[in-house]
């Protein structure tokens, strides 16, 4: 498992910032994409989906950008989906979801077959 430092700071603790830990599945093709099956990142608190979501794209480039997710339109491509919890970000606010210590995001295509 690797863990990537997300928007952290030296500054972070003097500013008084906490830090969280998010846990992300890859399914299907996003594992193909990304050749991982998970991955551990440590963010500041109450970071947003999209941050999350923009550091994956610089990280891993093509093809999970723009094959998953499209940085410059902030958009997770309709044949892919996006899960924090279980529970689908159509539900939540979308990409503008504030994440919590503990989240488990699963990035999936939204068929898998097998």
């Amino acid at each position: 498992m690797r863990c990537h430092p997300l928007q952290i700071t030296k500054d972070t603790a003097a500013r008084g910032q906490r830090n969280m830990r998010v846990k992300i599945q890859y399914l299907g093709l996003v594992k193909t994409y990304t050749n991982r099956i998970q991955d551990e990142l440590v963010l500041e608190e109450d970071t947003g989906l999209s941050a999350m979501l923009d550091r994956l794209a610089a990280d891993f480039g093509r093809p999970f950008d723009p094959e998953v997710y499209d940085p410059a339109k902030k958009e997770v491509k309709p044949t892919f989906m996006v899960l924090i919890n279980g529970i689908v970000i159509g539900q939540l606010d979308g990409v503008n979801t504030r994440l919590k210590d503990g989240d488990i995001v699963v990035l999936m295509p939204l068929v898998t077959g097998g």
